[in-house]
């Protein structure tokens, strides 16, 4: 037992939490990172440079990006495909790829509105059949890649083909399921009230402040390692500046019309905020989570430390297809329909792009739920900010497969640093 979670422990060290080294103050602590640098330990760093340099230079060019209205609406935006990322971080930990999660989402968003249409089911029961759908899904893409040695690729490849029949069955070719449930719908339409807003905020805050406190204290009385509480603090301070900035910033009057009042977080920025924490616990906190890093980081030396490789792997197919379910509902409440197209298209691709961009590795064993969110900001942002300066679709596709095609050579030069120094 000492041997299995010794074995597990390290990749989720080296995989996701680095910030534990014994530093003296803040000038050690930025040695200590600009060398975790050079070691190839870059994490999501090139992604949040790479999505301040795109807000900076569609700033320049249009006045209209960072509107409220506009923020607010890319937060919209952005949130299937980050929630879908997500649930890819969970295959990609792993080395594998689900190809089917997208057309997966159309799918369960299709059964979720049959169910609200056809049935007359409240709106969560409906959305836990969708749900429910995706982690049957899930199950079956597992046991095929694990059970029966099929690679990912070929059985979620097939999934891609097979479950596009699923909504043209039910909707039929050139239909359309509305998607009107006030709830559902109202996730992206609907803002959650000023007051509560900051309460949300507040509470954001001040449990960060108290986790990051409560550990620093923890770690320096038993004597382990630990960041200098001058970074503790700073950590603190600058996610109180973002998270009430942008509250503030969202709860303000973003109507073009003065006689309406449109104010408030949209309800989506709390689905992906929840869905982050909940993820970040279970690949930080958990068992299972310290399973999947080592599994990743070398699945033969994972199996003779006493872990379930089966399990590990079927459960990261459930989980990745239930998080399709749920961005093929935020995907639906944006359009307000489901379609035979719906999940079909780029979305997978913006998916797969959206947890590279944001830091999470091609390779296995490295990767993080923030990555998701992080990446799908910078998808988001570069078709948001296209549309605004009316350019060509085909324009869009050329800058985001550049970002891509760069965090991807990014991942592959940090891997190649991280082999040279033993890491």
């Amino acid at each position: 037992m000492t041997a299995s979670t010794d074995t597990a422990s390290a990749p989720a060290a080296g995989g996701f939490d680095n910030d534990n080294r014994q530093v003296n103050g803040l000038g050690d602590a930025a040695r200590d990172y600009v060398n975790r640098l050079r070691g190839g330990d870059m994490g999501s760093l090139p992604a949040i440079l790479g999505l301040v340099v795109l807000v900076i230079i569609f700033a320049s060019l249009n006045d209209r990006f960072l509107t409220t209205y506009n923020l607010a609406n890319l937060v919209v935006q952005a949130s299937s495909i980050m929630v879908l990322a997500m649930g890819i971080v969970f295959v990609l930990l792993l080395g594998e790829i689900d190809l089917s999660a997208g057309v997966a989402g159309g799918a369960c968003a299709t059964i979720t509105a049959l169910m609200l249409i056809d049935h007359d089911w409240n709106w969560l029961l409906a959305t836990l059949a969708g749900v429910a759908f995706g982690a049957v899904i899930g199950l079956v893409i597992g046991a095929l890649v694990s059970l029966l040695g099929i690679p990912s690729f070929v059985v979620t490849l097939a999934f891609l083909l097979g479950l596009q029949a699923v909504p043209l069955k039910l909707i039929g070719s050139g239909g359309s399921l509305r998607f009107d449930d006030p709830v559902l719908r109202g996730l992206s339409i609907k803002n959650v009230p000023a007051n509560a807003g900051w309460i949300a905020a507040i509470v954001i805050v001040l449990g960060f402040a108290a986790l990051s406190l409560y550990r620093y204290r923890s770690l320096a009385a038993k004597g382990l390692v630990h960041p200098p509480i001058a970074l503790v603090v700073i950590r603190i301070a600058v996610l109180g500046v973002i998270v009430l900035g942008v509250t503030a910033l969202l709860n303000a009057n973003r109507s073009p019309n003065p006689i309406f009042d449109i104010s408030g977080i949209p309800w989506a920025a709390p689905v992906v905020i929840a869905l982050l924490l909940f993820w970040t616990y279970v690949l930080t906190k958990t068992r299972f989570g310290r399973h999947l890093y080592a599994v990743g980081g070398n699945a033969e030396a994972a199996r003779r430390a006493g872990i379930n490789v089966r399990r590990v792997r079927i459960s990261a197919f459930v989980i990745c297809s239930s998080m399709a379910a749920l961005a093929g509902l935020l995907s639906a409440s944006y359009t307000g329909k489901v379609s035979p197209g719906s999940g079909g298209n780029n979305v997978l691709l913006y998916a797969v792009a959206a947890a590279v961009i944001g830091g999470t590795s091609l390779f296995g064993g490295r990767g993080r739920a923030i990555d998701a969110v992080i990446g799908g900001l910078v998808i988001a942002t570069i078709s948001n900010g296209l549309g605004l300066l009316n350019q060509a679709a085909y324009i869009n596709f050329v800058v985001t497969g550049g970002v891509l095609l760069l965090a991807a050579s990014v991942d592959a030069i940090s891997r190649r640093r991280r082999s040279s120094a033993g890491v």
